[in-house]
């Protein structure tokens, strides 16, 4: 079975010039970011901003290898990608290198992998699967098969422990499941439950001791979140430097280049958790509001693929990589500006890591995947 060439002709375009437009964003304002600090670079300031170049090379590589497939492949190879992921993500507990106090890294060389990120498209294609073959989802009975399929990587990943990228697997898992025709009161009912048994679990250790399961710093984090400014020297730190930063760009921003918070050592992180402090510290926001309409026309993009899919399948993963983008925006962009807790989520092609470059890449290739054969072309 091969490609027919009018593949091409039904790209989503648009969809492409989007995302090439914020990857240029994102290797632009890593530079800015990272070039004046030598400690962080190792000399060289083009370091990170070449690595992002390179992990885009590799990313756009991928979808171009991911259009010579029809994403029913992966359907039918649902097994092996589950007990991969699954293989991958034990793998790294075992032998992974220890960063910031996660265990959550493969080191070759150089080189580092993210296997959490890559759990994110492993869950999305499985789920996606898993969903579209159930007959009914209108009970809470129907959901239960679901949330034991994401149950165990979750767990994998929460032991690493990466809380960051487990919220970002539970957002997909509901954003999937609304796709797939789920009682939005049933997972309203099921979010405030989980609210409540956190809560009270979260007072039961404050008052008796009982075992919590976050860590120090992910409590610290979070009482500093209720009143940074009371925990400036401490957990607070790094929020208030973020706010001073996007604050200080006001409506122009000071310039590309120009950044003080980034450049002088005042916010921790700036290349990655916090580059959209950078970002609006330079270009201000003007610039804030035209990056977040470039992020509103990729998820527009991805869920007009979602509704126009051929098949519930089709559907179900432009609804998974939509909802990964959409919760990454949507906690990074808050957490930058002291409306979330810190969590550690990138923000989507600008904040520097290989891995997450690779992986949204993927997410839109299977975008693109699913547009283009949403008629039937293939013979």
């Amino acid at each position: 079975m091969r490609v027919d060439r009018r593949l091409l002709k039904n790209l989503d375009w648009a969809l492409i010039a989007i995302t090439l437009i914020l990857i240029a964003t994102g290797v632009v304002i890593v530079y800015s970011a990272t070039r004046a600090n030598p400690a962080l670079t190792g000399g060289n300031p083009f370091a990170y901003a070449r690595k992002q170049i390179i992990a885009a090379i590799i990313g756009i590589a991928m979808v171009i290898g991911l259009m010579t497939f029809d994403y029913h492949i992966s359907e039918r190879g649902y097994y092996a990608l589950y007990f991969l992921n699954l293989l991958l993500l034990i793998a790294v507990l075992l032998f992974g290198k220890e960063v910031n106090g996660a265990k959550s890294w493969f080191h070759i060389g150089p080189v580092g992998i993210q296997p959490s990120e890559f759990a994110k498209i492993f869950l999305i294609l499985t789920l996606a699967r898993h969903l579209s073959q159930k007959d009914s989802l209108s009970s809470f009975f129907d959901l239960i098969s679901a949330f034991v399929h994401i149950g165990v990587p979750l767990l994998l990943i929460l032991l690493q422990p990466d809380l960051g990228t487990a919220m970002v697997l539970v957002a997909i898992l509901f954003g999937m499941l609304y796709l797939a025709g789920a009682r939005p009161k049933h997972l309203g009912v099921i979010v405030l439950s989980v609210v409540a048994i956190v809560v009270v679990w979260a007072l039961l250790s404050a008052f008796f001791g009982v075992p919590f399961p976050l860590k120090s710093y992910q409590i610290a984090r979070l009482t500093a979140f209720v009143n940074p400014q009371k925990y400036y020297d401490g957990a607070g730190y790094n929020v208030i430097q973020s706010m001073t930063a996007v604050g200080s760009g006001r409506f122009l921003g000071k310039g590309l280049f120009n950044s003080t918070q980034g450049r002088l050592g005042f916010l921790p992180e700036h290349h990655t958790d916090f580059i959209f402090a950078i970002f609006g510290e330079e270009f201000g926001f003007l610039g804030c509001f035209l990056l977040l309409l470039g992020y509103l026309l990729l998820i527009w993009r991805g869920l007009k693929i979602a509704y126009q899919a051929k098949d519930l399948y089709g559907s179900l993963i432009a609804g998974g990589v939509v909802s990964m983008f959409l919760f990454h925006v949507l906690v990074n962009v808050g957490m930058n500006i002291g409306i979330m807790p810190i969590t550690g989520i990138p923000l989507p092609f600008i904040s520097a890591g290989g891995s997450s470059m690779m992986v949204n890449l993927v997410g839109v290739g299977l975008l693109l995947n699913v547009w283009s054969r949403r008629l039937k072309i293939m013979f």
